[in-house]
């Protein structure tokens, strides 16, 4: 969206994305101010509530990913702003004016999001930091690879989200971002979602008559406190939900939405701490339908 002159060493970021915030709390820096996606969020994402737990204290709110707060963003007053391209199209002209403004397109960060956190790196000279954190995200894949041995050689993973009051869900693909990490830790997927999908990965908009979609041998569930689990708890009373294998053998688990839809290392992270305790520590007979 134009040439960017960046600081050799920002120190008051303003992020306008959770996968850039997530991103830049990796590498060691702290930014100011981020965006957060609803009010949902704010009570959520950036609190001890998510993922990133204690690191996102005292980071101020900009506003909603798509209507950030000009005037909250000029009081900050940034040294640099990390934008994701579609919520800031109509007011990049005036971010670049209160502080250089590096934007991320949408397949910089939904498509390639280990490419996005190289970049990230290097807009924020820590790429030595990096390393060190593919270096911990390399191991950890080593650790829960060994660790699952090959018990699920033969079964699939599926990964779903429920919306709009439980009538509507969506699967994650192959190439969205818990699709690559399951496939580096070769976890088979369920056919319908061995694909990919333009658009970031996701197979949305699957009706209550298509949920087959969803089956695989075990099942994860994405949720959070605001509006998912309710849609889960509808989409459970629905009778072809009750015919899958999943559910029939009771392997389906609920984790944390915002852990494994923010595309950066430190939520990998999370995803790895999930992985390990419904895969390796539950007993596979064991219901998992918990948070």
């Amino acid at each position: 969206m134009g040439k960017t002159c960046i600081p050799n060493n920002s120190e008051q970021v303003v992020t306008i994305s959770r996968s850039l915030l997530s991103n830049a709390l990796a590498l060691g820096v702290k930014p100011i101010g981020s965006s957060v996606w609803g009010i949902e969020e704010l009570r959520t994402f950036l609190s001890n509530k998510s993922f990133l737990g204690r690191k996102v204290e005292e980071i101020v709110s900009v506003g909603q990913l798509f209507n950030v707060s000009l005037e909250e963003i000029l009081y900050l007053e940034p040294d640099l702003i990390l934008a994701w391209e579609p919520a800031v199209e109509a007011v990049y002209p005036l971010l670049s004016q209160v502080a250089p403004t590096v934007v991320f397109s949408f397949d910089d960060l939904v498509k390639d999001w280990k490419e996005a956190f190289a970049t990230t790196a290097k807009v924020l000279n820590r790429e030595a930091e990096a390393q060190r954190v593919w270096d911990h995200y390399n191991q950890r894949i080593k650790d829960l690879k060994s660790a699952i041995g090959d018990r699920y050689e033969n079964k699939t993973i599926s990964v779903v989200g429920v919306y709009d009051g439980g009538r509507r869900a969506y699967a994650d693909a192959k190439n969205s971002f818990i699709g690559s990490i399951l496939e580096e830790l070769a976890l088979q997927r369920p056919p319908a979602q061995n694909i990919n999908i333009d658009g970031g990965g996701t197979i949305d908009g699957i009706s209550e008559e298509r949920l087959e979609l969803l089956d695989g041998d075990i099942l994860f569930v994405l949720v959070s406190e605001f509006g998912h689990t309710e849609a889960y708890e509808s989409l459970k009373q629905k009778p072809l939900w009750k015919k899958l294998n999943a559910v029939q053998n009771e392997r389906v688990y609920l984790v944390d939405v915002f852990a494994w839809s923010t595309e950066s290392p430190l939520a990998a992270d999370a995803v790895f701490d999930d992985l390990y305790k419904y895969l390796v520590q539950s007993p596979l007979h064991e219901l998992g339908d918990s948070l």
